[in-house]
C-alpha cells in the first residue's frame, strides 16, 4: 500500500537523516510505488560500467533513490525543512500550505 506522497518533482528538498543528512537539492524523479525519489547530487554511489555500442566502461557516479520518508520540503527563507499541507483557496483549488506559518508554497 502506498501513502500520499506530498512532494513534487522539482521541489527542493533537505535530507532528514542518512549519510547525505541536512543537503538540499531538487526532486528529478518519484516512485510512488515503492515510497522513494531521485534527488539531483544525494546519495551519489559509484557504479562499474562495462563497455558496449554506444558508451565506455568505466566506473561512473549515479544518483540511487532515497526514501521519502528522509527527505523534507526547504524553505528557503526559514532555511529548514518544513511539514506541507493542502487548503481550498477562494476559487476551490487545492493549493499546498506551510504547515507553520499557514503560507501558500
Amino acid at each position: 500500500m502506498t501513502n500520499k506522497i506530498k512532494l513534487k518533482k522539482g521541489d527542493e528538498v533537505i535530507v532528514i537523516s542518512g549519510k547525505d543528512k541536512g543537503k538540499t537539492g531538487k526532486i528529478s524523479l518519484i516512485k510512488p510505488q515503492v515510497n522513494k525519489a531521485i534527488v539531483a547530487g544525494i546519495n551519489k554511489v559509484k557504479k562499474n560500467q562495462k563497455p558496449d555500442k554506444n558508451q565506455a566502461g568505466g566506473i561512473i557516479e549515479k544518483e540511487m533513490p532515497i526514501h521519502i520518508s528522509n527527505l523534507a520540503y526547504y524553505d528557503r527563507s526559514l532555511k529548514k525543512g518544513i511539514r506541507t499541507g493542502f487548503k481550498f483557496n477562494n476559487d476551490n483549488n487545492k493549493i499546498r500550505i506551510n504547515k507553520q506559518t499557514k503560507k501558500e508554497i
